[in-house]
Parts: C-alpha cells; structure tokens; sequence
C-alpha cells in the first residue's frame, strides 16, 4: 500500500519527485504542448488545447470548440483530459474541462506477503476555467479546480485555483505569459490529519513569431518557486562515493550554477506549412538531465510532433523521447470548431 500512496506523491516523468500529492495536475495533457517540450505555452492564437495550463489564453473565438487529449503512457499508465469552450456576452468567456489518470490496476497482498484482491488507482481533476481581455494587448484568466483521488481504499479531494496574465504585442507576433498553478490545498487527506501540498508552480512563457518564415520559438522558464530542482542519482556511477575518502563528485562554481539555471529552462520551436501543418520539437534541460542512462542520453530530453489543421478540425501528435531505451510517450489530441459546424449546417 505504501507502494501506491507513492503515486500520489511522485511523477511519472521521475522528474524532481518528492513531498506532495495530486502530482498528475503538473502533467502535460496536450500534444501541441508536449511537441514544444514544456507543460503550458503562452501562444495566443485562439487554440482551447492550451487553457487548461494557461487560462489567460481564453478568448471568445474559442466559443463552442471542444478538444479531447490521450496520453499513452509506458507502464500502463494512460491520462488525458477533455474541455468545452463557451463564451456569454455578460459573463465573459469560460473553458469547462475535466482531467484524469488511471494508474491501472494492481494485484494486492497483505503484510506477509499473501495475495488478497485486486484493486485500481485514478485520479480526476474537474475544472472551470475563466478568460477576460483586459486591453488589446492584456488578458488574465484562472481556473477553479476540484480535485479527487482514489488509490485502493484511500480517498482524498482538494481544491485549487490557476492565475495568469498574458501580454501580447499588436501584430500578434510576440506573447508572454506569467503564470501561478495548483494554487490550494488537500480538503481530505488520505490518511486523517496528514495533510500533504500540491504541486503549486510558478511559470513565465514566451513565445515569438518570425516576421518572414512560419516559424514560431518558445521558451519556457517553470518552476521558478524553487531555485535547486537538482536530483542525486546514487545509480549513476558519478555519484558513487569514493571507497577509500568517502567523498562524491560534484558540480561546483560557474558549472554548478548553469546546470541548476538550465534545469528552468524549456525550449521549442513551431513550423507551419501552407497553415494547415506544423511541424515540431521540443527539449527539455532537467528531463534529459534526470532520465539519461548513464553513459548513454540519447534522445532523452527531446520532443517531436506534428499538427494538422483541416477546416473545423485540428490533430496534433506527439512522440515524447522520455528516457534512452524505454517506452516512449505518445499524445494525441483532437479539438473541433463546433461553431463552424452548426454555420455550415
């Protein structure tokens, strides 16, 4: 049982794991996202995929588009998500959504060892997000939060809210995005009186639109509530200590400081073809950093998708290179202008 709590308070990206629950908040659901290697965007060009990580990107052009997202995760572990964009001409411009991850299922055993039933993990996450314009070049947004996790026996729910404020320039080519996510707290904890934090993050986006090529970069700075998101690997033959002094490497001066300032940093970059495909790539400094094979990095790190835009349909892919010879990641994610459909009608 201590086996499975473990996945409320872990990653599945084994990225910076630690102290805390509903970790599954922090996972990239979207696979035009995960194409450019990060966990939100701040690209505002109306695409609904973006607003559960990015309320602030809400716009009344999103108004009657639907969007579902699959992950197929190795190990069995699948997530995604599905969202409603609605707009109403008092009220403002709201995204309704609902997130899950189901861990599978397990085989049970008691203290000694002997099998007793089996019995399932999932965790859901149902959401109202909320978009205003506050100038032509400001918008700010949130989303409410309620959360609910069932592991075997245990059961916890929380609440929680996402802040963000987007700037973008006139001609559209240049956005920025400030963002404070999985603001709150566990309302009932798994275990009585043992209150665990949520996976709160502090992000700023940007992303940049070249005037003359179709092609869009963007650079993420994530967790910057957090200064040291460095993780010591006892496998890696580096960090073994030394047998005879007891001592183990370490990175120190300039070198130390770069890969601790790297480790915030996510960078991606957005062809478009004919505006109807994308093409791209993503990478990741503290993923590759915590999931290469020592010896041997490989693609660890790095992200690959496309995009194709059909009318009132847009599918996005994305193969996620997690770690040198294992299973990858695979996002696939569908959005539909249903507004353009009932037009056509």
């Amino acid at each position: 049982m201590i086996a499975i709590l473990g996945l409320a308070a872990g990653q599945v990206d084994a990225q910076n794991g630690g102290y805390g629950t509903f970790k599954f908040l922090k996972y990239t659901n979207s696979a035009r996202i995960a194409g450019l290697g990060g966990d939100f965007l701040a690209i505002n060009d109306n695409d609904v995929t973006l607003t559960l990580a990015n309320p602030s990107l809400i716009t009344p052009a999103m108004n009657n588009n639907i969007a579902l997202s699959y992950v197929n995760n190795p190990g069995g572990i699948n997530y995604g998500y599905v969202a409603y964009a609605r707009s109403f001409s008092k009220a403002g411009n709201f995204v309704g959504s609902l997130q899950y991850i189901n861990y599978g299922k397990f085989t049970g055993a008691d203290a000694a060892g002997n099998l007793t039933s089996d019995f399932s993990a999932a965790e859901y996450a149902l959401a109202v997000g909320w978009g205003r314009q506050l100038s032509p070049l400001f918008s700010i947004g949130a989303n409410g939060k309620l959360i609910f996790s069932q592991l075997d026996t245990y059961h916890s729910f929380g609440l929680a809210v996402d802040v963000a404020g987007t700037y973008t320039s006139q001609d559209k080519s240049f956005s920025a995005s400030l963002a404070g996510r999985n603001i709150g707290s566990q309302i009932v904890p798994y275990v009585p009186g043992q209150y665990l934090p949520l996976p709160f993050q502090l992000e700023i986006g940007m992303s940049q639109q070249l005037k003359h090529v179709p092609l869009r970069f963007s650079q993420l700075f994530t967790n910057l509530q957090r200064w040291d998101l460095t993780y010591l690997d006892l496998t890696d033959p580096a960090n073994i200590p030394d047998p005879i002094t007891g001592d183990v490497k370490s990175k120190t001066g300039i070198s130390k400081i770069a890969d601790n300032a790297m480790r915030h940093v996510v960078l991606g970059a957005e062809l478009t073809i004919a505006k109807v495909v994308s093409v791209r790539i993503g990478y990741n400094y503290q993923r590759r950093q915590e999931l290469k094979i020592y010896g041997s990095a490989g693609m660890a790190g790095f992200s690959f998708g496309a995009g194709l835009r059909v009318k009132m349909f847009s599918l996005a892919y994305t193969y996620g290179n997690d770690q040198a010879g294992s299973p990858n990641r695979n996002y696939i994610t569908l959005a539909v202008n249903l507004q353009e459909f009932t037009k056509k009608q």
